[in-house]
């Protein structure tokens, strides 16, 4: 069936199904959300009422109402997102939507899920059609985006990725066991041997031993060695493998490589119930022939121990068949028959070490075998003799020192080694598996370019109790966890950059690197796996000791808690990105060691089988079970031991192949498949959500989940937005084209959301979670609100339509109604009968129907004419359209052919240039070939050429050797004959002229000899010349003459040079004094620098105390200025009470005035009033002058602090620009210093240049020299002559043999100079390298004590603000008292500010000493300072711990100053209520009096009217009148009466509540001391044991000191040295001097030969600028020349054509006399024109002139430019051509002269034997002018070496500068951060100040409240007291008599605030 079903079923989703309107249409309706269910997981529920924290459910499912937390509430996404493909895309991202998701698409048949870079993927237990080579060509080449999620998906991307971007690739499987991780993985591997196999392009596809078979056929080998059946699982694989898949650069696959992981060797002896071991066991017996059986000593499945369950089949699977096609597996591998065998005997073999029995033996516990035919079966399976094996088990030989002993093993260790054996061995087993499948998947010949990684490992696992491979496989998923956060963050952030998006980055994968710490960190404190390689070292641990170091090292980490369970449960917990898991560390120890019995072992390794032996080859790297002193049972296992130290454990291996797999992804594309099992029960189309809900945790999917939400994962593409959100913001948008972003951005203003929830990108939009959720249910709510106004309307047009039909049939039914009568009445009457029986007969009727249908016809017809006419227009459009299309066409087919027609032409083209191309490119070659055959013969000629320079150079060496050693031998004999001459002369004068004579001519003979043999040979020759000679001689004398004159200028010229040279020197001179005097300006503003430096460190120090003194006397100004505000707002308080008094004063006054007859008790208590409102305007004035005092004083102060600080920042600002100006200076004097170097160099160049110039022109004098003196040969005057001239010449051979001497003296001064040079800047370089060590040190110092002050500063603020709480307290109390208080204490914080600085001073003291003591020994140092930085890290952690003390004791504070601010509070409402109580005493009080005294008056009244009724009669009338009126005032008295007595009532009320406020306070005070005292004793409890540990802190510091002071004594011993080192540098310091004295001499000498060379460079430079120059103008001007003629050619032609329109317009005037009077302004016009024109003729005519004049001087200049060069040339050729001429002639002139010579011998012996002797010398001081020439140049040569050097030098303290800057901005950038923390605690002392600001508004405003109830009170009073006035008004105005008397008592007695006269004016 499954081959029958649609594949598409399993692949897409139905997308009418999804989007429902009906669905849509319920979402929105019913507001549904999801809410948690035990069953279910989650459940859909829609809200019907919120209360407050709740919210009332109705479920959906089943109509129950439900009330559950906001917070459990998760919001429920659009059915738009239903079964979404990729779970990143749902606007609401949580745990509910997921699993929703998720399940909808399972119940689907859509296993595959994408949730951002995840592939989530959901066994579905049965077979799915979605994995034929249909859907692997249907997925092959296209993107993920565009097919549904799937396996193949995720590998056809990585494959394109690998190929496109070439970069390796990688899948990651990861999931619980029965998840699906191997089944997806083959078919990965499935998929590319089908896309890249590398034999698609061959004719035979079923080639045997094919790669990519092999690759697919590597896995079922695999599977049966290391898969098994669990109770989840029956093909579970139990280890983890890596595969990587090699490809080519063509995209074959060409290799591959497995790597597996912590196989669960475990298994192989022991399986839990239900549950097989590895599938091979089975196979193996199930499927093996009886040979077979045999040959591997098989049995049945119940006869081995190892087989824990027997034989337990797998459903569906037979055993037998997987045997065989493993074997066909192993064929196809490639491996051998032996090799196959030599496996399934280790396999059996495995079997059979189960079933060797051990026995305990009676008397003791050793352990005994008592049948060894398992044994014996088992060691002929391996190769193994019997009793060696017996005995190695039983009685293993132990290493116990140095000897060796046989130890007796217990029945226990001797089964744990058999199964330690049989692990190990099958372990082996698997590994040699492997490489062998590695090595036949290999391929050498071609090499992977790239490859695709599957990783096959078990995902995070949560059990009960959770052992050391759970911990492994954990601590493995939390690292590829990390992997995929930082991979997700990379995608992210690179997808945020490129839309453009701001958003703050986070590396989530950060988050899990502290539990990746706790297990894998090496040291400082050392993480689980390290400790457990440490407890296995020593012998005694167990798993509880590790387990007690674990929690003592560890027990503070935030991954880290100690379980909650039973110890027997559970040993520690730790916290990973899953959840928390407890783990049980029960022999973790020997797991991690994995012991083995090293007896068996080497028997093993010494096997007789190769296959045994080679697999056990590592003997070497196990762990022994020697035995150790001291074993117990508890410390079995830790005993252990390793071998020649090879021992690795099994954690460290695990360890090290983990981070080899993770360096291999890092450096790999990832992609991430997470498998997630469905149910337990195996079950097809069951999904349980608890289940899922876990694994999804623990793959890390919700993790995922959590990181989107950080960022936007919803994003939309702005066409798809604006498309579908539009009806939101109907106007947002104008009509017309508009750009989406800008669209979209009108949109999103007009939603009005907030910023934070969106981004616009460059082509997207981007949203946090739950955004678009709400934009569709407002969109929802939009389109239903559309569709019922739309229904309305449509209901509407329905209802008026009906309404009208209706209204129509009742018209008609009228009408029926009307006729039916009408026939009625006239059925019966003859004539209407009549009338219907004669109508039908009447043709007029017919007529009419026939026209009737002759209209309608005729319609009919115009009807079809009108289609007819519609559709010929229409036929004739599509004909125009057509006709048009077909124009178009045949202009694009004509462009169309002229285009291919150029393109064939080009392509023609094309071809022929290509085969020049080619042509040429032969050519080339060949040309190229022949070139490097020249190249190569050139090559070897020049070889032979070298060789033989080589060989000249030697020859020439030796004999220059050989002829200098004559030379000395000559002048040596010399001087011996000169001394016996002299002794000759001394006793035979006359005999000594004869002597010389002959032994000079002696020497001559011997090589006249010689020469004469030459020159008789010459003699023939020249007898032949000598006729031609003779003609020559005359033209020779000329030239004499003329080389005279010439040798005269020469001589004029040197001597100018001469002068030059002079001149030269003395500017050497000033340019080495000023050398000189810039380097003792160097020197001074070094010192300066110094001093700058050290005056900048202090000025800085400064600074920083006086910015703190700032900062402080700013907080102080603030305090200062809140007291001034508060003082303010109490002085506006006392003046608005003084104003109160005041007026009650008045008003008192005014009472006391007119009730002055009343008593003498109101006039007592006046006085005493008045005294009291004296007092109090005295105290008042007082206080009032006190605070303007104060203020005064304290602005003074403040004023002058400001000043001061104003001062010094000013003269550090200044100090900064000079220091500033210093160094700008420094920097340019060296920069003038270096150009200065580079100016000598080349004006070094210049003289050498110059000098060998001058010793040509001097080579060139001595021949014109010796050719003068042969010519002057024959005659005696002209030998004279010659004499003369050669005693010229030997005179500057003499001076130049002085200056030669004086330019080697001054190339070696320069030379020492240089050394000198060179030997100043190393040392200024050294002190640089140190000053640089200094200010480091000064600024790891620096920032100690800047630690400590922020400290100090810290500890400071803790005592301001205990110190504002007791101000504040004393302020409530007594503010006068409180500001002394205050004055004091800051006093005493001035102090110890200053104790503070002056401990800084000495400390800074102390460190200068110390820095200038380091700088000396540093070399030592460099071992101290590794205690020092541990003391330090010591030191630091002790300063956390106490930051952490002040941050609780700040804590601490705050509760305090809230409970004193409450306290504070409450007094505040107590005084309030109390001022309140006393005011309504008062107030009830002055009612009293006035009650008393309204009775009195009443009384007064009552007789004066008693009197007046019985004095008068004649007023009896009035008497009822007046009766009446008293009752009236009697009941109004009556009233007041019960007013008061409610007032009574209120002011009883009022003192009521206040003796309750009262006692309430007393409570309140009482309660507020005793939590005080408790806060007290808390605060000195922690003061307690911060004061102990500044003790502790003050020990150290003391350790520390002494140290230091070991380290002080070491350095004064290296200072001793060292002043010996410095005398020695003092000694050759001197020697330096004197070089440099040396140097500089030479430097001059130096300079005035390069002034002369760059003199005589100038000149040629000169002379050969203005040739240039000249041929420069010549050009120009000839040029010129050439556009003057040309612009003179062209006025000549407009001249021309202005005289023909001239001559025409003069024939056309005289021929046109008749338009006479119509041409004359046109004659002026053009007569104006022509006289423009000839003016402008005139012009050009003159500039003609000007020019030619120009002309005519510039080829006059050209001309003698010529002239002289042509001079200039031929007397260039003329004296080279004279110097060749010259050359010959002296070479003629020497032969002649040796003719002559021997002519001439016997006249001029002694003339030529002298000349013989000056010559001889010339030469030798030519000799050795050359040789102190090549030692000026070696010299020479030294000093630029030198010189490179030193510039080098130069660039390394630039560099050195520029790391100082860097440093300098570091430090800068320290003190920035400092300044951010001050101006940090200034805001929270601001924050601080502000809160106590705000409850002195308060309690303004509760004084407020107290004042305006006391007003309101007043006016109840004033209104009380008008009324009883209005009264007394009306009583008066009764009496008429009496008006004006008791009018004016009333007003007396009854004063109040009110204007009186609108009460009087009203009555």
């Amino acid at each position: 069936m499954s081959g029958q079903e649609d594949p598409e079923r399993y692949l897409f989703v139905d997308r009418a199904v999804v989007y429902n309107p009906a669905a849509q249409a319920d979402w929105t309706a019913k507001r549904l959300v999801w809410i948690p269910s035990e069953r279910h997981g989650f459940e859909a529920a829609s809200i019907r009422e919120e209360r407050g924290e709740e919210v009332v459910l109705e479920l959906a499912e089943n109509g129950k109402k439900a009330v559950v937390n906001k917070d459990d509430i998760q919001k429920m996404n659009p059915p738009k997102f239903s079964k979404v493909e990729d779970m990143a895309e749902l606007t609401c991202l949580n745990e509910a939507s997921v699993l929703h998701n998720l399940k909808d698409r399972y119940y689907s048949g859509l296993i595959y899920t994408y949730s951002g870079l995840f592939c989530v993927v959901i066994n579905p237990y049965k077979h799915l059609p979605i994995y034929s080579d249909n859907i692997i060509e249907m997925y092959r080449g296209k993107k993920r985006h565009e097919m549904p999620p799937h396996i193949y998906a995720i590998s056809e991307s990585a494959y394109r990725c690998m190929l496109q971007d070439r970069e390796d690739q990688s899948i990651l499987c990861t999931g619980e066991s029965g998840a699906g991780k191997t089944e997806n993985t083959k078919k990965v591997i499935q998929y590319l041997a089908h896309v890249a196999s590398s034999h698609k392009g061959r004719k035979d596809h079923n080639i045997p031993g094919e790669l990519e078979r092999q690759l697919l056929q590597a896995n079922p080998i695999l599977e049966s060695f290391g898969n098994a059946k669990t109770v989840k699982n029956d093909n579970s694989s139990r280890f983890g493998k890596f595969i990587r898949i090699n490809f080519d650069v063509t995209g074959y696959i060409v290799g591959a490589n497995i790597e597996t992981y912590l196989l669960e060797k475990s298994r192989a002896i022991r399986q839990a119930k239900d549950e097989r071991t590895f599938h091979i066991f089975y196979q193996l017996l199930a499927g093996a022939g009886e040979h077979l059986k045999s040959d591997l000593l098989l049995e049945g499945f119940n006869n081995y121990r190892f087989l824990s369950n027997g034989n337990v089949p797998i459903p569906g699977q037979q055993d037998k068949d997987n045997f065989q096609e493993t074997m066909e597996a192993m064929h196809i591998m490639s491996f051998g028959h032996e090799e196959i065998l030599a496996m399934l005997r280790v396999v059996s073999s495995v079997l059979q070490f189960g079933n060797i029995i051990f026995k305990k033996e009676r008397n003791t516990d050793q352990a005994s075998m008592p049948d060894n035919t398992a044994t014996q079966k088992l060691c002929h399976l391996l190769g193994m003799n019997v009793m060696e094996f017996t005995r190695a088990i039983l009685s293993p030989r132990i290493k116990v020192g140095r000897d060796y002993v046989q130890k007796a093993q217990t029945k226990e260790q001797a089964d744990f080694a058999v199964e330690a054996l049989a692990k190990a061995t099958y372990e082996r087993l698997f590994r040699w598996l492997v490489h062998r499948i590695n090595k036949a998947l290999d391929r050498t010949k071609r090499q992977g370019a790239s490859f695709i990684g599957i990783l096959d490992i078990a995902g995070f696992e949560i059990f009960l109790l959770n052992s050391f491979e759970q911990m492994c496989i954990n601590y493995t998923n939390e690292k590829l966890q990390q992997l995929f956060n930082h991979t997700m963050f990379i995608l992210e952030q690179e997808e945020y950059q490129r839309e453009g998006i701001e958003w703050s980055f986070i590396d989530f994968g950060l988050d899990l690197q502290p539990c990746i710490d706790l297990i894998e960190r090496p040291a400082n404190p050392p993480g689980v796996l390290a400790l457990l390689d440490e407890e296995c070292w020593f012998p005694k641990a167990t798993d509880k000791t590790f387990v007690d170091k674990l929690i003592q090292e560890q027990g503070t980490h935030t991954k880290f808690q100690k379980p909650r369970q039973l110890k027997d449960k559970a040993d520690f917990c730790i916290i990973h990105y899953a959840g928390k898991v407890d783990y049980k560390a029960d022999e973790w120890l020997m797991k991690n060691m994995d012991p083995l019995n090293d007896n068996v072992a080497t028997l093993l390794h010494q096997s007789t089988d190769k296959f045994v032996a080679e697999i056990w080859k590592d003997v070497d790297r196990i762990v022994g079970l020697d035995q150790v002193a001291g074993m117990n049972e508890t410390a079995f296992g830790a005993t252990y031991k390793t071998k020649k130290g090879m021992f690795r454990t099994v954690g460290q291996l695990y360890k090290e192949s983990l981070t080899k797999l993770m360096a291999t992804l890092r450096n790999t594309n990832p992609n991430f498949v997470r498998c997630i099992i469905p149910n337990h029960e195996k079950r097809a189309g069951k999904l349980e959500p608890h289940l899922v809900l876990d694994q999804l945790r623990c793959n890390g999917v919700l993790e995922g989940i959590r990181i989107c939400r950080q960022g936007f994962p919803n994003r939309i593409v702005f066409q798809e937005f604006r498309q579908r959100y539009e009806i939101l913001t109907p106007n947002a948008i104008p009509k017309g084209f508009m750009d989406g972003k800008q669209a979209c951005e009108r949109m999103i203003q007009a939603l009005e959301l907030d910023p934070n929830l969106f981004r616009i990108g460059q082509s997207k939009i981007f949203f946090r979670t739950g955004v678009l959720a709400h934009l569709e249910e407002e969109r929802d709510l939009k389109i239903t609100d559309v569709i019922i106004y739309f229904q309305s309307v449509c209901r509407g047009y329905l209802a008026r339509k009906a309404f009208a039909k209706k209204q129509q049939q009742l018209s008609a039914l009228k009408v029926l109604q009307r006729n039916c009568a009408a026939y009625l009445k006239l059925r019966h009457w003859q004539w209407w009968r009549l009338f219907t029986k004669v109508k039908p007969l009447l043709q007029v009727t017919r007529q009419e129907e026939e026209l009737q249908a002759k209209d309608e016809e005729l319609v009919k017809v115009k009807e079809r004419q009108l289609k007819v006419e519609n559709e010929l227009v229409e036929m004739e459009r599509k004909h125009q359209q057509i006709i048009e299309e077909k124009n178009i066409l045949a202009e694009q087919l004509h462009a169309e052919t002229e285009l291919f027609a150029e393109a064939e032409e080009m392509r023609v083209r094309l071809l022929s240039r290509k085969q020049e191309l080619e042509e040429i490119l032969h050519d080339l070659e060949s040309r190229v070939e022949e070139e490097e055959e020249r190249n190569q013969s050139l090559q070897n000629e020049k070889k032979k050429m070298q060789s033989h320079i080589q060989d000249l150079e030697e020859q020439l060496d030796e004999e220059e050797a050989a002829r200098q050693k004559l030379q000395l031998d000559k002048v040596t004999a010399e001087a011996k004959i000169k001394k016996m001459e002299e002794d000759i002369l001394l006793l035979e004068d006359q005999n000594s002229k004869f002597l010389k004579e002959k032994k000079l001519l002696e020497d001559r003979i011997v090589e006249m000899t010689s020469q004469l043999t030459e020159e008789e040979e010459k003699a023939k020759n020249l007898s032949k010349v000598k006729n031609k000679q003779e003609m020559v001689m005359v033209d020779l004398e000329e030239r004499l003459k003329k080389e005279e004159k010439t040798r005269q200028e020469l001589e004029k010229a040197k001597r100018k040079l001469d002068a030059e040279t002079t001149d030269l020197q003395d500017q050497i001179a000033e340019l080495q004094a000023q050398i000189e005097e810039l380097k003792l300006q160097l020197a001074k503003k070094e010192e300066e620098l110094q001093t700058v430096l050290a005056r900048s460190d202090e000025e800085s120090i400064q600074k920083n105390n006086a910015l703190k003194q700032v900062r402080e006397l700013q907080a102080q100004l603030a305090e200062l200025q809140e007291d001034l505000e508060s003082e303010k707002l109490c002085r506006s308080k006392a003046e608005k009470l003084k104003r109160d008094l005041s007026e009650e004063l008045e008003a008192l006054k005014t009472e006391l005035e007119d009730t002055l007859d009343t008593t003498a008790a109101q006039q007592e208590l006046r006085t005493k009033r008045e005294q009291e409102v004296a007092e109090l305007k005295k105290a008042i004035d007082e206080e009032t002058k006190n605070h303007e005092a104060q203020i005064q004083d304290m602005r003074q102060r403040h004023a002058t602090a400001l000043e001061e600080l104003a001062e010094q920042l000013e003269q550090a600002k200044r100090f900064k620009v000079n220091l500033e100006k210093n160094k700008l200076c420094l920097e340019s004097d060296n920069k003038e210093l270096l150009c200065e170097v580079k100016s000598l160099q080349q004006a070094k160049v210049d003289s050498e240049h110059r000098r060998k110039k001058l010793e040509a022109q001097l080579q060139e004098f001595m021949a014109r020299a010796t050719e003068v003196e042969r010519t002057k040969g024959e005659l005696a005057e002209r030998s004279h002559r010659l004499q003369s001239e050669l005693d010229n010449a030997s005179v500057l051979l003499e001076e130049a043999e002085k200056k030669s001497v004086k330019l080697a003296k001054e190339v070696d001064n320069l030379n020492s100079k240089l050394q000198d040079s060179e030997e100043l800047r190393q040392e200024e370089t050294r002190q640089k390298l140190n000053l640089s060590g200094q200010i480091r040190q000064l600024e790891v110092e620096k920032s100690s004590l800047l630690e400590q002050q922020e400290e100090d500063e810290e500890a400071r603020r803790g005592l301001e603000k205990q110190l504002q709480l007791f101000e504040a307290k004393k302020r409530l109390e007594d503010d006068v008292g409180a500001m002394e208080g205050l004055e004091e204490m800051r006093r005493k914080l001035l102090k110890d500010m200053e104790l503070t600085s002056q401990r800084l001073e000495e400390k800074t003291m102390a460190l200068d000493k110390m820095e200038k003591t380091k700088n000396r020994l540093q070399q030592e140092l460099d071992d101290l300072t590794v205690d020092l930085d541990h003391q330090r890290q010591i030191v630091s952690n002790l300063e956390k711990k106490q930051k952490k003390f002040d941050q609780m004791l700040a804590e601490e504070k705050t509760i305090s100053a809230r409970y004193a601010e409450e306290r504070d509070r409450a007094e505040a409402e107590a005084r309030e209520k109390d001022t309140k109580a006393l005011a309504m005493a008062r107030e009830l009080e002055e009612a009293l009096e006035a009650k008393e005294e309204l009775e009195r008056f009443n009384k007064q009244l009552r007789a004066e009217m008693e009197d007046l009724m019985s004095s008068k009669d004649d007023v009896g009338k009035n008497v009822h009148e007046l009766e009446k009126s008293k009752r009236t005032l009697e009941q109004q008295v009556e009233e007041m009466r019960t007013q008061l007595e409610e007032l009574e009532d209120e002011l009883q009320a009022t003192e009521d509540a206040k003796l309750r406020l009262e006692v309430n306070m007393q409570a309140m005070k009482a309660q507020f001391d005793r939590d005080l005292q408790t806060r007290d004793e808390q605060g000195e409890e922690k003061k307690r044991a911060l004061v102990k540990q500044v003790r502790e802190m003050e020990a150290e510091l003391e350790d520390e000191r002494k140290q230091r002071s070991g380290a002080v004594a070491a350095k004064k011993k290296l200072e001793m040295d060292l002043s010996e080192v410095e005398g020695h540098i003092e000694a050759a310091n001197k020697g330096r001097d004197e070089a440099i004295k040396q140097l500089r001499k030479l430097q001059a000498q130096m300079k005035d030969y390069q002034r002369e060379l760059e003199e005589a460079r100038a000149s040629r430079d000169e002379i050969f600028s203005q040739s240039k120059e000249n041929e420069k103008k010549l050009k120009s001007l000839e040029a010129e020349i050439l556009q003057l003629q040309e612009d003179h050619a062209a006025s000549e032609r407009a001249r021309r054509h202005a005289e023909q329109e001239r001559d025409e317009l003069a024939d056309e005037i005289s021929n046109s006399a008749s338009g006479k009077s119509s041409m004359l302004e046109e004659k002026r016009r053009l007569e104006a024109r022509i006289a423009q024109l000839e003016e402008e003729l005139e012009e050009e005519q003159g500039n003609m002139e000007l020019l030619n004049d120009r002309f005519r001087k510039s080829s006059i200049q050209v001309d003698t430019l010529n002239t002289e060069l042509a001079g200039e040339r031929s007397a260039a050729q003329k004296s080279e051509n004279a110097r060749q001429h010259m050359e010959r002639q002296n070479k003629e002139l020497k032969a002649k002269l040796a003719e002559l010579e021997g002519a001439v011998k016997s006249k001029f012996k002694a003339s030529i034997t002298a000349l013989e002797g000056k010559i001889l010398q010339l030469e030798e001081q030519l000799e050795q002018e050359a040789k102190e020439r090549a030692a000026a140049n070696k010299i020479v040569r030294r000093t630029e070496k030198k010189l490179k050097e030193v510039l080098m030098q130069v660039e390394d303290e630039r560099r050195h500068a520029d790391q100082y800057k860097e440093q300098m901005e570091k430090a800068n950038s320290r003190l920035k951060q400092l300044k951010r923390q001050l101006e940090e605690a200034e805001e929270e002392a601001t924050r601080s100040n502000a809160s106590r600001r705000k409850l002195q508004r308060e309690l303004d405003d509760a004084t407020e409240a107290s004042e305006g109830l006391t007003r309101e009170v007043n006016s109840l009073k004033n209104r009380k007291l008008s009324e009883l006035y209005c009264i007394s008004i009306m009583i008066i105005r009764e009496k008429d008599y009496n008006f004006n008397y008791n009018y004016a008592k009333i007003v007396n007695i009854f004063t109040i605030k009110i204007d009186p006269k609108p009460w009087f004016l009203s009555f």
